[in-house]
């Protein structure tokens, strides 16, 4: 079995990583994952399309390589992983995060929270949807995102909102592969360590109807996929159809990938 990191330190560093394509993957449960993605920092979850994009993408690459929390959201990483490596990693979905993080008190507090959608219509969903929760927002709680370039990703207008509000958790719910950029780049600009910032991307619009929704039965035997290709077979058949090149891209580098782009 490969070797498990732990750092017998502090609650806060007693984290256990499985070390995938070069990236420190957290592999305890989600409740834990939680806890720690709460401490301050960059969370990242990246899903199977986004990663074959690891030797290709710098920047991307550059996100899970300083994230604080890279959680295993793509479940057909982890299965080709622990066949490959006759491991026993578990899997943390975005969805499950999201949903556990939504269970904090503080999330329930006014002004803790801001949120970073890819649409206004998505802002009114997610608004609509949280209120009827009962989670004092409103409309100044959340920004639309520009269409970011793929290099040199910045947002200025962002980080001033953010550095007047202070909020404690930013929510970044746009497309992966830049939305770990996009955490990146706060997370450098930030001024308080202490802010928590979510990269979950579409594990929000299952909730809200922004995306189509996944039972947490569908989640967990990893049929999320199935549930967005039946929706918008246009759009997501070819998105994971790309994700198969996963598999090789695993076989082939296993635990460490060489920095190709240098």
């Amino acid at each position: 079995m490969p070797p498990m990191e732990t750092l017998d330190l502090s609650l806060s560093q007693q984290r256990i990583f499985r070390r995938i394509l070069g990236i420190n993957f957290f592999v305890g449960d989600a409740p834990s994952a939680v806890e720690l993605g709460c401490e301050g920092g960059l969370v990242v979850v990246p899903a199977a399309p986004a990663l074959v994009n690891l030797n290709r993408d710098r920047d991307y690459r550059q996100a899970l390589l300083e994230a604080d929390l890279v959680l295993t959201d793509s479940g057909f990483m982890v299965l080709l992983w622990n066949l490959l490596m006759s491991d026993r990693v578990q899997r943390v979905s975005g969805l499950e995060y999201l949903q556990l993080l939504l269970q904090r008190p503080e999330f329930r507090e006014p002004g803790n929270t801001f949120w970073v959608m890819p649409t206004q219509a998505a802002i009114e969903r997610n608004v609509n949807w949280l209120r009827r929760k009962g989670f004092p927002v409103n409309r100044s709680d959340f920004y639309a995102a520009p269409k970011y370039p793929q290099e040199a990703l910045a947002d200025s207008t962002l980080l001033r909102i953010i550095e007047s509000r202070c909020p404690r958790h930013v929510i970044i719910a746009i497309g992966g592969g830049t939305q770990e950029k996009l955490g990146l780049y706060l997370k450098g600009n930030c001024p308080s360590s202490t802010t928590s910032i979510h990269c979950i991307g579409a594990a929000i619009g299952f909730l809200t109807g922004d995306q189509v929704r996944i039972p947490m039965w569908a989640d967990r035997w990893i049929l999320g996929w199935l549930f967005r290709c039946v929706s918008r077979p246009g759009r997501f058949v070819p998105r994971y159809a790309r994700a198969l090149s996963l598999a090789f891209v695993l076989w082939r580098y296993r635990a460490d990938m060489p920095d190709l782009l240098s």
